[in-house]
């Protein structure tokens, strides 16, 4: 039985042209590799799950290859190129400075950088987590940081840039991460459904992008998660299921019952859910989500900034066309207040319900001149 590798280790970019959502970080790093202005220091700070480590990786590799291709790419055909895919490489260091934060542990990294590469031109050593070094780690470090030896290369990496001082942020060639994109994370799923033989409907893959919150690697760790459960096949209903989320479909259908007036339905789908499993409140933030994308759905200059899939986007089109703006904005006003108060109240579902109330008496409250959305209704 062969060992399964998860998709992040699996499908990690292994050249800056693989970097996802990152092409400025990338073409940077590139152009200095071409014209050999690498600095001696480099600081990739950014969200989680964007690439940080992998870049730092690629770079490392790149500078100690042998025989690059085009000065940009690895040859993974030299010594150095093969004894760092088998993790091997006594030039590449990689200290965790979550574990290893203490002067102590500063003072033998400084030691290793004494000694020169055993092959090839550099030593490089990624520092990861680099936040997490104490002040006094931080000082022992300064010196060796602004003046190392001319073979030594120091990449650090951080999601919390705030907590580095200023002296080794000074000594730094920064480079900020950018949150990975949900149509990038789709086209990466896309690709890696292919390479491995499964099908996936788009609104599945879309609504794992949405969930990883612009960390790829979440998004692969969910993938996985939801490819093992459904076999060749992941549906928009297995994501839901394994991910515990509400069906969209839920909130279409109570946005139909307030334009209605139909507080019974409403209430009849409330406890729906809450007999399906889910907490109020995750209605309560789902259905504000509704109204929020509905309002953005009216102009078709604010569509474009929809998270949400073609098919679904033209869902939200439709159904914002029948919801006044007036309703909308009210209706998200009702949903803010009861989520304001909610955690002092005792009986959570009676104010959920409450509110959900209102939203559905907002047509016969709310004069008709002000629903409207055309000024010449008012007369």
């Amino acid at each position: 039985m062969s060992k399964f590798i998860v998709s992040a280790r699996k499908y990690r970019p292994s050249s800056f042209d693989e970097v996802i959502g990152q092409d400025h970080v990338a073409r940077t790093l590139k152009n200095a590799l071409i014209s050999d202005q690498l600095a001696h220091a480099f600081l990739f700070t950014g969200p989680r799950g964007v690439g940080k480590t992998t870049c730092a990786r690629i770079l490392a590799k790149v500078i100690n290859c042998e025989n690059p291709i085009n000065k940009t790419e690895a040859c993974n055909q030299c010594s150095s190129c093969q004894s760092f895919n088998e993790n091997a490489s006594f030039n590449i260091l990689e200290l965790d400075a979550a574990s290893n934060n203490s002067v102590e542990h500063i003072r033998t990294l400084i030691e290793q950088v004494r000694f020169q590469p055993q092959q090839g031109k550099y030593k490089i050593f990624i520092i990861d987590e680099v936040h997490m070094l104490t002040t006094a780690a931080f000082n022992a470090f300064l010196k060796t940081l602004e003046e190392p030896p001319s073979y030594a290369i120091f990449i650090l990496a951080t999601t919390e840039k705030h907590k580095i001082i200023p002296t080794i942020l000074s000594r730094c060639q920064i480079f900020d991460f950018k949150r990975i994109q949900i149509s990038d994370a789709v086209r990466q799923l896309e690709k890696i459904c292919a390479a491995e033989g499964k099908k996936a409907e788009k609104e599945a893959l879309h609504t794992i992008a949405v969930k990883a919150d612009g960390a790829m690697r979440d998004a692969l760790s969910i993938f996985d998660k939801i490819a093992s459960a459904s076999g060749d096949t992941l549906t928009y209903k297995d994501v839901i299921a394994n991910l515990n989320l509400l069906d969209y479909e839920y909130y279409f259908k109570a946005t139909d019952a307030f334009l209605r007036e139909d507080i019974n339905s409403v209430l009849v789908l409330l406890n729906e859910i809450i007999r399906a499993g889910f907490d109020p409140e995750q209605f309560l933030h789902g259905i504000s989500d509704h109204f929020r994308e509905l309002l953005i759905a009216k102009s078709p200059e604010t569509t474009e900034i929809m998270d949400a899939s073609p098919e679904l986007r033209t869902r939200y089109q439709n159904q914002a066309k029948l919801a006044p703006k007036a309703f909308l904005l009210s209706g998200l006003n009702i949903l803010n207040q009861c989520d304001i108060h909610l955690p002092a109240i005792k009986n959570r579902r009676l104010h959920i319900e409450l509110a959900l109330c209102k939203i559905a008496a907002l047509n016969r409250w709310v004069k008709t001149d002000l629903l409207s959305d055309n000024p010449q209704e008012k007369n």
